[in-house]
């Protein structure tokens, strides 16, 4: 029935998000890589990383193209073929708060967290 599929995927879902906060070493994998950018492309997500500098950096941020104003000539950066340089390396998202562009390293992050309904103010 559809209430048991509902309850499958909701499980399924909580391990998921259990075991990328707990294996944030399994982030910087291709595995991991594409699963992360196919929730971000979803929904939005908030995800700590270290900074080059050293800094913690909490950032909520999302690939979802609703969500992402449509580029510009002008801003270079908005153009998916700019975004793709070193995408094994480094993640180009979506800043929602700080409304632009923001980049981590693969390597930095130490959390990815998300909501199962998709809208990260449900507690």
């Amino acid at each position: 029935t559809q209430a048991t599929v509902g309850f499958i995927m909701k499980n399924i879902l909580l391990e998921e998000q259990k075991m990328i906060k707990e294996n944030t070493n399994q982030i910087n994998t291709s595995e991991g890589k594409e699963w992360v950018r196919n929730l971000l492309k979803e929904q939005s997500a908030v995800v700590t990383f270290t900074k080059i500098n050293g800094d913690k950096r909490v950032m909520t941020c999302t690939l979802n193209e609703e969500a992402i104003p449509k580029p510009t000539k002008t801003d270079t950066i908005s153009q998916k073929k700019v975004r793709s340089i070193e995408e094994d390396k480094v993640c180009t998202v979506w800043d929602v708060n700080a409304k632009g562009w923001r980049s981590f390293r693969w390597e930095n992050v130490k959390a990815v967290e998300f909501s199962i309904s998709g809208d990260e103010n449900d507690d």
